[in-house]
């Protein structure tokens, strides 16, 4: 029986909250006595091995990497973008925990440029600056898997 997926072995996937993986293997395990099909995915940040049921890929929010043409609007935004420096610690840090986890890119740039402004003009606090490594380290590993950017690209950028 053949089924058609979503995700293929080999893909490049980012998974919200975690960062960029790979999809290593799909595979029927049986847990709880009920057998599914699950995607294995070897992630990149905490060398760990995540199992992902197939049916419920979509509700994950789990993504392919994103392209070099969409990094360039990212590039725009990175650089031209302006962040709401009027809002209290608790509220921009639920704003941005928010954006991390859409698990887009796009999201996570501005969470790590806000940050990286703002720790310019002052301390972070200590759930900042660890959101901030957080984002900036889901950032740098969807990088590395987009096709077309070089190393010295993704070190300037961030």
């Amino acid at each position: 029986m053949e089924v058609d997926y979503l995700f293929q072995i080999g893909d490049n996937i980012v998974y919200p909250m975690h960062g960029a993986g790979i999809i290593k293997a799909i595979e029927e395990k049986e847990i709880s006595g009920k057998k599914q099909q699950y995607y294995v995915i070897k992630m990149l940040i905490g060398n760990m091995q995540v199992m992902i049921p197939t049916g419920k890929i979509l509700s994950s929010n789990i993504r392919p990497v994103t392209d070099i043409i969409a990094l360039k609007n990212i590039i725009h935004i990175f650089q031209h973008g302006e962040s709401d420096s009027l809002l209290s610690w608790k509220q921009r840090y639920k704003v941005n925990t928010d954006k991390i986890k859409t698990g887009k890119l796009q999201e996570c740039a501005e969470v790590v440029r806000d940050l990286m402004q703002m720790k310019k003009e002052k301390t972070l606090n200590t759930s900042e600056k660890k959101m901030l490594d957080n984002a900036h380290e889901f950032l740098i590993s969807e990088l590395g898997f987009i096709k077309g950017i070089t190393e010295n690209q993704i070190k300037s950028f961030c």
